[in-house]
């Protein structure tokens, strides 16, 4: 099982490598963004590691109650691992200490291991957004109920 720990600005570059090696080209998060967005209030990163080697990240924010799920991403070679399961878990459990009780993420409907997991999570469709990303597939609006979802221990 990986270690979860934070994942400051200081860390952008290598986060935007991990995006990179898990992200077409049209998709892919700069160093630069990825920076500016954990100085911003109430966001968040977290960096899945096993003995010093990164794994994957996942980047959310909480404002107002609730969450969001702003980017995850786990090396091709380890995914269906675990790894954004743990990913994930931990974002819900940090969310739900920072007041949170709903999460909202957006995945790509083409994207069937992604929305396996969400869904084995609990989460929902909530919405659609028509030809959002770059390959023309939609984007699907989830949303967890963080109380219900069984993740998150500080009920």
């Amino acid at each position: 099982m990986p270690v979860i720990r934070p994942a400051g600005a200081a860390m952008a570059g290598l986060l935007a490598t991990l995006h990179a090696e898990g992200f077409p080209p049209a998709e892919r998060w700069t160093a630069q963004a990825i920076g500016l967005l954990l100085d911003l209030p109430g966001h968040f990163g977290l960096i899945a590691e096993t003995r010093g080697e990164p794994l994957g990240f996942v980047l959310g924010r909480v404002a107002a109650g609730e969450a969001e799920v702003l980017t995850i991403a786990v090396r091709p070679a380890l995914r269906r691992s675990g790894v954004g399961r743990a990913l994930l878990t931990a974002l819900v459990e940090t969310a739900a200490a920072a007041g949170a009780e709903t999460l909202f993420l957006e995945v790509s409907e083409s994207n069937g291991p992604a929305r396996q997991l969400y869904a084995a999570l609990g989460a929902v469709e909530a919405g659609r957004r028509r030809r959002y990303y770059a390959d023309g597939t939609d984007a699907l609006v989830l949303r967890l109920d963080i109380k219900s979802c069984g993740v998150a221990t500080n009920e």
